[in-house]
């Protein structure tokens, strides 16, 4: 279906967003809960491993076990100080594993240690069941966003999450670049390709980053100009302000100490949080108060948004650096802005809102959905790479926000190193770099400026197979590097040039492949239209003595160009194949675990719920209370009561199996008693039709009796037969009456409302098969001769019209008759 290839998520710090593409256009999928947002959040209880809103409702209550904000740490180790400094302070066990951060868990009740990517493709299960269930289709394929500053190994680590958990991942799109789509693919009145591009920025400033960027849009296309990011500034981080300012002031009013616990800590979050949201929409003085928040005391205080920005005004500043960067880095005059639209939660903020119009001298413009255009625009990406789904034609060009160099072992006369994409270059692009070997080398990737991340080092690259040329001297290399639709760098190929002499028989000759499936290629096709081809700095002698030896045999001989694809082992940031396996199997088996798991849940739930649903209806005289002895009635309740006591005892932890045989058997007494009273309710209805049925019988027996045209054409022997059925009815119906009106309501019911129902409609079809019979139809008289001649013409031009065969067989019959 067109469904599974039309997937975005946004994968955001404090809650996810999945869109969908569909024939109606962009729709966002709701979850269990009925909510378009998913917390980023994974709990374990016991034997439960819980998701998204469900965990996200543990966070106080077991957030020794409810892990959040594992998005800011993915691809990192654990020296890392930006991981150091996200780990402070969290309520959860952290440690480090394998070099990198590691969540220690209980669950299964045992000791586990899980690393990012694992609870991101938990997480990310989640999202794609989630798909499933609104879908009601397999879905593998889909796009996900990416914050624009994230690395190759921020990067890499969010695809190797995304394999655990079985997703596709057609593209890693910037976040950046999917509002900027679903902005631009549905304006029309967008400026023509030939006419000067419509100047937009955006502002994205969410949970815990902010982004902004400048797009030049074209009627279907748009190009990113520039980025400029704040990857620590963010709503969690004016949430934190508020909260140690109310803080302080309960540790001065009250003597408790809140930011020395962290259930209280949490708590206080949640409530400043909302606080901040009431101060973006009143200027005036809002109170604060949390009951039993700490020693059970009720605690309030109160702030007003002047005083939320004096406290803030060192981040509105860093916003405010922020914004210029990126105005100074498009090379765009304020005139040439057309407009400035924002997104994510906390550009609700008024200060920020000022702000954007202080420096781009617009009013911040609220088009697109605050919340949800990160995930439409990837939804849309998703639909613009699937062949499955009809989307308009959009041309994305997404930058490289950090300029990449590639440094190598210098030889005498090159140079050791080169910048290969600087910033802001399109991607996904390609180059073509050519170094002269006689032996393997080896290249590395930096970026070449300052990046939101410890180390600059990208990755290793080692090209082997290298060999000299037949005269010892050093072979062109050409190498290509890349930046794919994922904005991860690598080397994917690198290919020796060889050039051979060949005596050229004819003038048609064409040279045979070469060893090892290489063909010869000439040399002005070494250049594609998508690579740029980069020359280095090198030692040309070679290639001058070379070209004099070609001088002197080209009469003879003809110049054969030949491809060899040498091997290449990258060493590069990310999880091994092996350890992604394994990691993916036991995301498997975890599934399947959630999944028994919710099966003995919902079985315990239904027992549970059969027996207070049975105690209480049984207690009830207008329920089910009459409808049982009330010596039955007492022993039944006495054992409900029993398995009350056994729920919540030894039967606290059984197998699926076990409570689906006591719930069976305490349905065997049960559902007779349910059945009972619903006999009761529906018997008078039903007796009341049957009773109707042979009253419109009779009535139209009667009517044949009479003479009546309508059904003067009957046999009356059958009518003689549907009146004997008829008081037949009429008989049974009196006596089960007389029956049920005696039948105690403790007791089965001689006649059922089925048997009832059965009675009234086989009374139907009889009656209705004799009484409804049509009459037949009359045969017109045959025309004159004299006119059949005159109308011969005619009748051959027209066909005869088709009776059916009802109506011959009838003219038959009464032909017969009139011989």
């Amino acid at each position: 279906m067109a469904a599974m290839s039309v997937i975005g998520i946004d994968f955001g710090n404090e809650y996810c967003y999945v869109a969908v593409a569909r024939a109606g256009g962009i729709e966002t999928i709701t979850n269990d809960y009925s909510l378009r947002e998913t917390p980023s959040c994974v709990a374990f209880s016991g034997r439960n491993r819980v998701l998204g809103v469900a965990a996200k409702n543990q966070t106080v209550t077991n957030m020794k076990n409810t892990i959040h904000g594992f998005k800011r740490v993915l691809g990192r180790t654990w020296e890392d100080p930006h991981v150091q400094k996200e780990l402070r302070s969290v309520p959860f066990n952290v440690v480090n594993h394998q070099g990198g951060v590691g969540y220690k868990v209980n669950y299964m009740d045992e000791e586990h240690i899980f690393k990012p990517e694992q609870l991101t493709a938990m997480l990310f299960t989640k999202l794609k069941e989630t798909s499933e269930h609104a879908l009601k289709t397999k879905v593998n394929d889909c796009v996900i966003s990416v914050p624009s500053f994230y690395t190759n190994a921020e990067r890499k680590a969010l695809l190797d999450a995304a394999q655990i958990s079985g997703l596709n991942v057609l593209r890693l799109m910037n976040e950046t670049t999917a509002t900027a789509l679903s902005y631009g693919i549905y304006k029309q009145d967008l400026p023509s390709p030939e006419e000067k591009p419509r100047n937009v920025f955006f502002v994205d400033c969410g949970h815990s980053s902010l982004q902004v960027f400048a797009c030049a849009f074209n009627k279907g296309k748009l190009n990113m100009l520039a980025t400029a990011c704040d990857p620590n500034l963010g709503g969690r981080d004016f949430d934190k302000i508020l909260a140690d300012q109310f803080s302080k002031e309960f540790e001065t009013r009250y003597h408790i100490y809140p930011r020395n616990n962290h259930r209280a800590y949490l708590r206080l979050l949640t409530d400043v949080e909302k606080l901040k949201k009431q101060m973006s929409a009143n200027s005036t003085m809002l109170p604060l108060q949390i009951e039993c928040f700490m020693d059970d005391k009720d605690v309030r205080g109160e702030m007003k948004r002047a005083d939320m920005e004096g406290l803030c005004s060192h981040l509105f500043h860093r916003v405010e650096q922020t914004l210029r960067k990126c105005l100074e880095d498009s090379k765009l005059r304020k005139e040439d802005i057309y407009a400035v639209e924002i997104v994510g939660g906390s550009t609700r903020i008024p200060a920020i809102k000022n702000l954007i119009e202080v420096v781009f001298g617009k009013v911040a413009s609220t088009t697109l959905n605050q919340d949800e255009a990160v995930a439409r625009g990837c939804a849309l990406q998703c639909a613009l790479l699937s062949p499955a789904v009809r989307v308009r034609e959009f041309s994305i060009t997404d930058i490289q926000n950090y300029p990449i160099k590639l440094v190598w072992d210098p030889s005498a006369k090159e140079d050791g190193e080169m910048e290969v994409f600087p910033q802001f270059h399109p991607v996904p692009f390609s180059k073509m770099l050519v170094f002269y070997r006689k032996e393997n080398f080896e290249l590395r990737a930096f970026y070449n400026n300052d990046v939101p991340y410890p180390d600059k080092y990208i990755g290793r690259y080692i090209i082997k197979d290298v060999k000299a040329t037949s005269e010892g001297e050093s072979s062109k290399i050409k190498v290509k590097v890349r930046v794919n639709i994922h904005g991860i760098v690598s080397v994917v190929s690198a290919t020796l040039v060889e050039k051979k002499d060949v005596e050229e028989e004819s003038e048609n000759m064409e040279a045979s492949p070469s060893e090892n499936g290489a063909n010869p290629l000439p040399e002005p096709m070494e250049q594609g239209q998508e690579n740029g081809e980069v020359d280095p700095p090198q030692n040309k002698d070679n290639t001058d003595k070379n070209e004099k030896g070609d001088k002197k045999d080209s009469k003879k001989k003809k110049q054969v160009t030949k491809a060899l694809d040498l091997t290449i082992e990258s060493l590069m940031h990310g999880l091994s194949t092996e350890l992604i396996n394994d990691y993916y199997e036991k995301e498997c088996k975890m599934v399947a675990q959630d999944k028994q798991e919710k099966e003995r849940a919902d079985a315990r739930n239904a027992l549970e719920e059969y027996v207070y649903d049975l105690r209480g209806r049984l207690g009830d005289e207008s329920d089910l209370g009459l409808f049982m002895l009330p010596e039955d009635k007492e022993s039944y309740i006495s054992e409900l009561d029993a398995m009350e006591t056994w729920l919540y005892e030894e039967g606290e932890d059984c197998n699926r199996q076990i409570y689906a045989e006591k719930l069976s058997g305490l349905k065997t007494v049960g559902e007779v008693v349910k059945n009972r009273k619903l006999e009761f309710e529906c018997r008078d209805s039903a007796l009341e039709e049957l009773s109707h049925c042979i009253m419109i019988s009779q009535k139209v027996i009667g009517l044949f009796k009479n003479g009546d045209e309508k059904y003067n054409h009957l046999d009356p022997e059958a009518v003689t037969k549907i009146e004997a059925s008829v008081n037949e009815a009429f008989d049974w119906l009196n006596e089960k009456r007389t029956l049920l009106i005696s039948c105690p309501k403790h007791q089965d019911p001689s006649v059922t409302t089925s048997e009832i129902k059965s009675k009234k409609k086989s009374l139907e079809q009889a009656v209705s098969a004799v009484m409804d019979k049509p009459k037949p139809k009359v045969e017109p008289p045959p025309e004159p001769a004299g006119d059949n001649k005159a109308n011969n013409g005619k009748q051959q031009q027209t066909p005869p019209q088709e009776q059916p065969a009802n109506d011959e067989a009838k003219t038959d019959n009464m032909d017969r008759g009139r011989r």
